[in-house]
């Protein structure tokens, strides 16, 4: 049988989640010379340098030069006081992923001279910023620098590529566990490079976000976008206005049961990401979108009566009553106890397709909503549409266009104002959509989207006429009208949210289709020791 077919996974990843997908970096100090050669050339003890997804900035093979792990290997972690635990967390992540798929003691020591076979250290220079980082791998050691804990985060990622697919397994596999020689430079191209799971059409429970922040931290990206409430159910604790996630978020789409995260199984969302040096990003859909508040407090609708939950998956119907003072008191409540679950700077209103809200009100709604994100001391965050209003300092407007170009004028009135745009293109970047019409669930309305349309394209040329440096980055969402568990969500990210990654993390010198479908084939033995459900795309040489 199919494996996106198998049998759900829904309650039993607590153990896989909070073990198979853990891993991270290791010290450092030396930085990349002594002769390097062209990383496609072979050595005589081990096999060529792995192909990396996202294609680091610099790579180079140096020859003769493999390591091999071993039973007593030691991790050794050179950090200033202020770093340490930071950096110390970094090893121990890492180290406690091998012991299991290695079954080698790897203890993690602070670094001392002619010790630690792999050497972990954030004292390299300010030069790298906080995400780069240097890796090399010699004959005796390998080294990760980096000038902070997130930059040695990325560099563990890397290793963890360079390591045999099977030291990712859950369990104890035969070595030898060998890493060709190479020395890498690298650093992000964006600051932002995101993916939205959408957790209100269909819940899904902290386990499962855990296990999909694992996946997508392994290929660098920083920003988890939740998108919290919808017309099918509100799924974050609101103090003030209880009935949101007792009645509001009771069910999801098709009437099964719903769910909701409390205050602490929140905080122990974020918590997790911030172990992973992702940042969540919030988001409350208003004005539109917004059925399930409507639906647990009658005050809120203009004519005081609530509708009936709604579990079917229309779009476009639904509005909060601009004219009501109470709208905005409800909104200053609910955006002040989600500011204060998020330590992050960024608060995501939505503002898409609101077909019922008259386009004055629009216009009188959103600065109004705005500034009760910014009254937090938060970033306003809104899907494309937010442009056609005045937009706070310090905004960013997501662009979900289809190349059309009603989309594409928004995303340069964004840039106008000054605000930053992160590239959401729906006919590109949305997982949720089929990658062929024999795809057994997602949705066609932005057209099949298939790996390669989903790799081959510029964030920074997409739109005509949008300055380059407008562009924040880039973000994967992907809708769960048709998603209720995770192994069908998984079958819908993987293979193509690698390939948002690398155009988020690599240089745009380095974005080619053709080199980085043979780079992809090589993560297929990867995502199997992990127990990945992915789909096995006939263009891709899987092996």
């Amino acid at each position: 049988m199919d494996r996106h077919l198998r049998p759900s996974r829904r309650v039993s990843l607590t153990g896989l989640v909070t073990t198979a997908l853990l891993a991270t970096p290791l010290i450092a100090t030396t930085p990349a010379s002594a002769q390097p050669q062209s990383h496609t050339q072979t050595e005589s003890h081990s096999q060529a340098v792995p192909a990396l997804i996202p294609q680091p900035t610099s790579q180079h093979t140096l020859p003769n030069q493999t390591f091999t792990l071993k039973p007593w290997s030691i991790v050794g972690v050179d950090s200033s006081a202020t770093e340490s635990r930071a950096a110390r967390k970094v090893a121990d992540q890492l180290t406690a992923q091998l012991r299991r798929s290695t079954g080698y003691r790897l203890p993690v020591l602070p670094v001392l001279p002619g010790f630690a076979d792999i050497r972990l250290s954030t004292k390299g220079p300010a030069s790298l910023g906080t995400e780069g980082y240097q890796l090399r791998v010699e004959r005796s050691t390998i080294t990760v620098t980096a000038a902070s804990p997130e930059g040695l985060y990325r560099g563990v990622t890397t290793l963890r590529q360079l390591l045999p697919a099977k030291a990712d397994a859950s369990t104890r596999q035969a070595g030898p566990w060998r890493i060709a020689g190479t020395a890498i430079a690298d650093s992000p191209r964006y600051a932002y490079r995101g993916t939205m799971l959408d957790v209100s059409r269909h819940f899904f429970s902290v386990a499962e976000v855990k296990r999909y922040i694992d996946l997508a931290s392994l290929y660098k990206l920083n920003k988890l976008h939740l998108h919290l409430s919808d017309d099918q159910g509100w799924r974050i604790q609101i103090d003030s206005w209880p009935r949101l996630t007792t009645y509001g978020g009771s069910l999801e789409v098709n009437g099964t049961p719903g769910g909701s995260y409390t205050k602490a199984q929140y905080a122990e969302i974020v918590r997790y990401a911030a172990d992973h040096y992702m940042t969540v990003i919030p988001e409350i859909d208003t004005p539109g979108h917004t059925n399930a508040a409507l639906a647990s407090y009658a005050e809120l609708n203009c004519d005081g009566v609530a509708p009936p939950l709604y579990t079917g998956t229309d779009v476009g119907f639904s509005s909060l009553c601009v004219g009501k003072d109470l709208t905005y008191k409800f909104l200053d409540d609910v955006f002040r106890e989600v500011s204060q679950q998020n330590p992050g700077d960024v608060v995501h209103l939505g503002g898409d397709e609101a077909h019922s809200t008259p386009h004055s009100d629009y216009l009188t709604f959103v600065p109004k909503a705005a500034a009760l994100v910014t009254k937090q001391h938060k970033r306003v965050m809104g899907w494309q549409e937010i442009a056609d209003t005045p937009l706070p300092a310090g905004s960013i407007a997501q662009y979900w266009g289809t190349d059309d170009e009603r989309s594409q004028e928004l995303a340069r009135k964004a840039a106008a104002q000054g605000a930053k745009v992160v590239m959401s293109p729906a006919n590109r970047a949305y997982l949720d959509m089929k990658y062929d019409e024999s795809t057994p669930y997602g949705q066609d309305w932005a057209g099949l989207v298939d790996v390669r349309t989903a790799y081959d394209w510029n964030p920074s040329t997409l739109v005509p006429n949008l300055p380059a440096s407008a562009v924040a980055g880039v973000e994967a969402p992907i809708w769960t009208e048709t998603l209720d568990d995770l192994d069908k969500l998984e079958y819908m990210a993987f293979p193509r949210l690698p390939g948002i990654a690398e155009l988020g993390w690599s240089q745009a010198s380095a974005l080619d289709w053709t080199a980085y479908k043979a780079r992809l084939g090589g993560q297929g033995s990867r995502w199997d020791a992990l127990s990945v459900n992915f789909y096995r795309a006939p263009e891709i040489d899987w092996h």
